[in-house]
């Protein structure tokens, strides 16, 4: 997005890590994502989803999903796929650090 920050007076404050563990550890964040729709013939049943989302540090969060990304792109990577991938052209087994066949046994 450029020019993101242009209308906004900004400033940038370099901490000592010190500081950022004392001051600014954890950073909790949360939310929630609603999506609803309708099924059937005339569309007559409807359907709400519910995603909750609760975080004690927002930023050990986005860095394990993006280790978790680097690992489902070095699979894709050594299944010959290639090219640009969304969100949703990953397979989530591939998010995870256990096998398929420990996927199986534990989480269905």
């Amino acid at each position: 997005m450029p020019n993101y920050f242009a209308d906004y007076d900004t400033t940038v404050n370099f901490i000592s890590e010190e500081e950022l563990l004392r001051e600014h550890g954890g950073i909790p964040h949360g939310g929630f994502v609603i999506r609803s729709g309708k099924t059937g013939e005339n569309a007559s049943n409807s359907h709400v989803m519910e995603f909750s989302l609760k975080l004690d540090s927002n930023p050990e969060f986005t860095s394990s999903v993006l280790v978790a990304y680097a690992r489902a792109a070095y699979r894709l990577s050594c299944d010959g796929a290639s090219g640009c991938k969304t969100i949703f052209d990953i397979p989530p087994a591939y998010l995870c650090r256990q096998s398929a066949e420990e996927l199986r046994a534990h989480m269905l």
